[in-house]
């Protein structure tokens, strides 16, 4: 899957990884999991997927396509999990481990480096877009759970694969289609909550997340490579807030 990341996300994913844990490193620690959560979970969307997940101290977590390690590391610092991250990208693995502490290892969704049935917790976390064999990665997270095991995703849906304005990379997949995927490849759909409905972020957590971005634009503001990485998150920005992607939290049970 690394190598066929398409350039602009490779930045996104691996570069402004690199950059950000630097960001972090003048901005101070606790800047460090908002940071690495940028794009991918609240803290109210990450409360209510450790919750339904069953998430209690020392659960195995493994966080695929987890990235800079955030969600995992809030899982780690809330709730006393265990976790593990599994992105393609070095850069987002070594920030991981680097900024947070977090054990993380480069690998394909499509061929997770995890036994079979070793894990009793997947989070997949606005990866499911991201990759063209959707089925694929669902069911290699259903490989590597435990029979009954959880499974926490948050996905990114739309009526067609490629809208307008689509971020280089991206194939959205339905919401019915997403449920399809899911029991096609073993998996028991639970709960569905929109992103839309729950809670903003505290404004703290925002605060540190803005200081973040402005520590990155102020040092790699002139960079071509941070202006592709900016215009993959605007585009994205775009379509949610046009309502053209919507962002759901999904439960599921690995049956």
């Amino acid at each position: 899957m690394a190598d066929l990341v398409p350039e602009r996300m490779a930045l996104e994913f691996d570069t402004v990884a690199d950059w950000t844990r630097r960001a972090v490193d003048e901005l101070g620690a606790d800047h460090a999991i908002p940071a690495a959560c940028r794009g991918s979970a609240s803290p109210a969307a990450l409360e209510l997927l450790a919750r339904e997940c069953g998430l209690t101290p020392g659960v195995r977590l493994a966080d695929v396509g987890g990235g800079t390690g955030g969600p995992a590391a809030w899982a780690r610092e809330h709730r006393g999990a265990v976790p593990v991250v599994v992105d393609p990208m070095p850069g987002a693995c070594r920030t991981a481990r680097e900024m947070l502490g977090i054990p993380a290892v480069v690998g394909d969704g499509n061929a997770l480096p995890l036994a079979s049935g070793s894990v009793p917790v997947c989070w997949c976390l606005g990866v499911l877009c991201t990759v063209e064999d959707q089925a694929g990665l669902l069911a290699e997270l259903h490989r590597v759970l435990v029979p009954g095991g959880a499974l926490g995703l948050l996905v990114y849906t739309a009526d067609e694969p490629r809208p307008p304005g689509a971020p280089d990379g991206n194939h959205f997949p339905t919401l019915d289609g997403t449920l399809a995927l899911l029991r096609a490849t073993g998996f028991a759909p639970g709960t569905v909550t929109a992103l839309a409905g729950l809670p903003d972020a505290p404004a703290s957590w925002r605060d540190r997340i803005a200081r973040v971005d402005a520590q990155l634009a102020r040092t790699h503001g002139d960079d071509p490579r941070f202006a592709a990485a900016e215009e993959q998150a605007r585009r994205i920005g775009r379509l949610v807030d046009g309502g053209t992607v919507e962002g759901h939290l999904l439960h599921a049970t690995a049956r």
